[in-house]
């Protein structure tokens, strides 16, 4: 009995599809969602190691945005952010903005939504 060959780009017998991505190893390139200590913890690393903040404060606010645009039901989707640090200062609210965004860019990218931003110097802080 001869066996029939698969249509072309199609898998054999005990061949794997190869027409859809890959989904069974995570992207190296993207933070995982499942990580010990979460988005948080990485969004804490990445602004302490690019602002070397006197103060940082991260809350996740997922919760307040259910059912909104961007929110997934994990959660870790909405966080308003505190940063107060030398690096701010001389930038422009804007600037200050773009700054944390762009250290952010991975968790944006992984499912990072919306950011409420509190970004000050400790001069700026203390005349609040």
């Amino acid at each position: 009995m001869t066996e029939l060959s698969p249509p072309p780009g199609q898998p054999g017998p005990g061949q794997p599809d190869r027409s859809q991505p890959d989904r069974s190893q995570p992207d190296p390139s993207k933070p995982d969602p499942g990580e010990p200590g979460g988005r948080a913890a990485r969004m804490r690393a990445a602004l302490a190691q690019a602002f070397d903040p006197v103060a940082l404060q991260i809350e996740d606010d997922s919760a307040r945005h259910a059912g909104h645009a961007g929110a997934a039901p994990g959660g870790e989707t909405h966080f308003t952010v505190r940063v107060i640090t030398n690096a701010f200062a001389g930038m422009s609210r804007v600037q200050r903005s773009r700054a944390v965004h762009l250290v952010l860019a991975a968790e944006f990218a992984a499912g990072l939504h919306a950011l409420s931003l509190d970004l000050r110097t400790p001069v700026e802080k203390t005349a609040v």
